[in-house]
């Protein structure tokens, strides 16, 4: 669709710069400089709403913006959203805003300086979800790690530096071998056109190396075992909003990778390595769980969940492989690819919420450890009530969007293997026990110290964004048809374009599967 409003270009530019204003205005009163971070933020966000209203379900990209960008290179400022990109999008402004509120009273060094760095960050990470050429997405992937690493290591905890450095160097490494598959497939196309790249025959070999580069990239963002290790401490140095920002949105960029890069890119390595992709997912659903039951820590237990949680993502999108692979028809081919984006933007409300309310608790009494609580639902009923709703949620509890993403994938593995099917529905045991496990000890029981005897409830601002956030997670639960109906059109040509062989420009066949 074209529009005459660059709709996309506002939602990339609008927070950018307004972040730069926030950036200049100092902290001289902060108050200004709060609300000012807060209408940009919510600017942005109203922005956003206009393309879901003006979004008309197909599988072409729509909202498209192209401008002549680094002419020498081929390069394009190019922009376009389909049902795969906009939603998440939307989950990027829709979360930047509870950001900015949670922040509010929490920040009191250099707040300025804080909001910026999240509102020029959620505009890079917008361009990343809206690029159509391969340079300009790489330069708003990278951008976006500095404020990142920024926020963690000035408003992180203790052991930040060694934190951000890790997480730093973790996704940089990965985009390196991005880059140089980028560049062989511009000189391959001719163009920096991601739409050209999916269109370029490409040899069984070039596949090959180009899926392992992509994988690099991509696994380390979601993150996937076992290149998983740097999120747990990302996750425990950094702020509230950092976490949130991390677990809600930075972690679908790696997945968003795999359904714009690697699957229609080389398909034909893509079905031959999905075993890989599979196992890795199987390991992150069941393993990580177990390790998720032994924390102590309630942010380190809740990133590992993000881990188990982001393994149902990628099962989700490379066992449609196995499907066709089983069946020879198209039936259920598009279920796990669905399944896994509703379960993107699922996991994208449940993990920010979680990491919100475990910021509720270390603002009242600075720890993040589970023994120094219990008995809080005496004396905070109603953050107790909104903490036990995210937690069965997170459990997949029928009825919120925890259920639905999870349920879609795993009805695609037991049409694909049965075993594929067994093992992933283990997330529904392991997940009800490390987070039930992690409610008890924290919300029930006797009151456990004189410290938690006088907790103060949520405030009103606190219980406005968890409200919220809680409505998000019900609505998509009970009615996620919507987002369905958006997505649909996208991910039914993708799985089209994902059954025709790259070398062979033919529809793949069980053999090549």
């Amino acid at each position: 669709m074209q529009s005459m409003l660059p709709v996309l270009s506002l939602t990339i530019w609008l927070p950018i710069l307004g972040g730069m204003a926030v950036l200049t205005s100092g902290d001289k009163p902060p108050s200004i400089t709060k609300w000012l971070a807060l209408i940009v933020s919510l600017l942005t966000f109203a922005v956003s709403l206009l393309l879901w209203t003006g979004f008309e379900p197909s599988a072409e990209m729509q909202f498209v913006e192209r401008l002549p960008w680094i002419p020498p290179l081929g390069a394009e400022y190019y922009l376009g959203v389909d049902g795969i990109s906009m939603p998440l999008i939307l989950l990027t402004t829709f979360v930047t805003v509870f950001v900015i509120i949670a922040a509010w009273e929490v920040i009191t060094y250099r707040p300025s300086y804080y909001l910026a760095a999240f509102l020029i960050m959620e505009g890079l990470m917008v361009g990343v979800f809206a690029a159509l050429d391969a340079l300009l997405f790489y330069v708003f992937w990278e951008a976006m790690l500095i404020p990142m690493f920024l926020i963690i290591g000035i408003w992180g905890g203790p052991n930040r530096v060694y934190a951000t450095i890790k997480f730093f160097l973790y996704t940089f490494f990965g985009s390196v071998f991005m880059l140089v598959a980028l560049i062989y497939l511009r000189l391959q196309a001719d163009s920096f056109s991601i739409l050209d790249f999916h269109n370029t025959f490409l040899g069984e070999q070039e596949q090959l190396l180009i899926f392992l580069a992509f994988l690099a990239a991509f696994a380390v963002k979601v993150p996937m075992w076992p290149v998983h290790t740097w999120l747990p401490d990302a996750h425990v140095e950094a702020p509230t909003g950092g976490s949130v920002i991390l677990a809600a949105i930075m972690l679908k960029i790696g997945g968003y990778g795999f359904l714009r890069f690697s699957l229609p890119i080389a398909p034909d390595a893509s079905a031959a390595l999905d075993w890989l992709i599979i196992l890795m997912s199987l390991v992150a659903v069941v393993y990580i769980g177990f390790v998720a039951l032994v924390q102590q820590d309630m942010k380190k237990l809740i990133a590992y969940s993000s881990i188990a949680h982001m393994g149902f993502v990628t099962l989700g999108f490379f066992i449609a492989f196995g499907i066709f692979r089983k069946t020879q028809i198209d039936e259920g081919v598009t279920l796990g690819l669905a399944g896994g984006m509703v379960q993107m933007i699922s996991h994208g409300f449940i993990s920010g919420a979680l990491f919100l309310c475990v910021g509720v608790l270390y603002d009242r009494l600075h720890s993040r450890e589970i023994a120094s609580y219990g008995g809080v639902i005496h004396t905070m009923p109603v953050f107790g009530g909104l903490l036990l709703f995210f937690a069965m949620a997170n459990a997949g509890l029928p009825g919120t969007s925890g259920f639905v993403g999870e349920f879609m994938v795993i009805l695609a593995s037991f049409r694909a293997e049965p075993w594929y099917a067994v093992l992933a529905a283990t997330t529904l045991i392991l997940g009800a026990a490390y987070t039930l496990w992690m409610v008890k000890r924290v919300l029930f029981g006797p009151v456990a110290n004189e410290a938690v005897a006088n907790l103060q409830d949520a405030n009103g601002r606190e219980r406005f964004v968890l409200i919220v956030l809680a409505l998000a997670v019900l609505v998509l639960g009970v009615w996620p048809d919507p987002l369905v109906t958006v997505m649909e059109p996208s991910i039914q040509d993708l799985a089209d374009h994902i059954r025709v062989s790259k070398f062979a420009a033919t529809p793949l066949t069980a053999a090549q599967f």
